[in-house]
């Protein structure tokens, strides 16, 4: 079994579609050996301010266990024009992650979202962006903003594109869960086979899955 620690920042909570409280997010992601977890809820400008509440939770969490908990958000399904906005709003309130909900090939997601993404230096992680294109990826990698291998069912068939794409542009590539469900959580070794079946050649897994996310919490002072 491997010793590697899962960093996984892409989960959510009961604060918008997700099952679990933070708290049982972070018990049971502590459970599966993760080092440390984001809780990135669904938000657009009708909910933004519940990063503030995410945060709140975490506190108690970050104190008292062995499992780093990071408060974000996902903006997910917006107006383009305003990404950038809810970004530095959520982070007003809050949020040390911030995600956005790309254009994968299984929700009708807003066309120029990945772009409008990519664009946004203040954006972390750029959720299963199935249906990139090599421009956005090279303005995401000029920007330093991640892109995301994807556990999720469904999200998870742009994987392979994103995955050759992000590798021959140099992106920083990160695999989460987009937990949202107890069973939704996976430990170290399962994510390994998925990056194996995003065809990500072997020599580049432990970049993905521990370097690269770790990349993004030290550049924040979180680790």
């Amino acid at each position: 079994m491997s010793e590697n620690k899962r960093i996984d920042l892409h989960m959510h909570s009961i604060f918008s579609d997700g099952e679990l409280l933070p708290s049982e997010l972070a018990r049971r992601a502590d459970v599966l050996g993760h080092r440390a977890i984001a809780i990135t809820d669904h938000v657009d400008a009708s909910n933004i301010e519940v990063a503030s509440k995410i945060a709140e939770a975490v506190n108690d969490i970050r104190d008292n266990w062995d499992i780093e908990v990071i408060p974000g958000v996902e903006i997910t399904h917006t107006p383009i024009e305003v990404i950038d906005k809810l970004a530095n709003k959520a982070r007003s309130y809050g949020a040390e992650i911030i995600v956005v909900h790309g254009e994968t090939i299984v929700e009708p997601v807003r066309a120029g979202t990945n772009r409008a993404s990519a664009e946004c230096p203040e954006v972390d992680i750029l959720g299963h962006p199935g249906l990139i294109t090599p421009e956005e990826v090279q303005i995401a990698v000029d920007n330093d903003v991640s892109l995301e291998i994807s556990a999720r069912k469904g999200h998870c068939l742009g994987n392979g594109h994103v995955a050759k794409l992000g590798l021959e542009y140099g992106a920083n590539l990160v695999l989460d869960t987009d937990t949202h469900a107890p069973d939704d959580l996976i430990n170290y070794e399962l994510a390994e086979r998925i990056a194996r079946g995003a065809e990500i050649p072997e020599k580049e897994i432990e970049k993905v899955l521990k370097d690269n996310p770790e990349r993004i919490l030290k550049k924040k002072g979180i680790l």
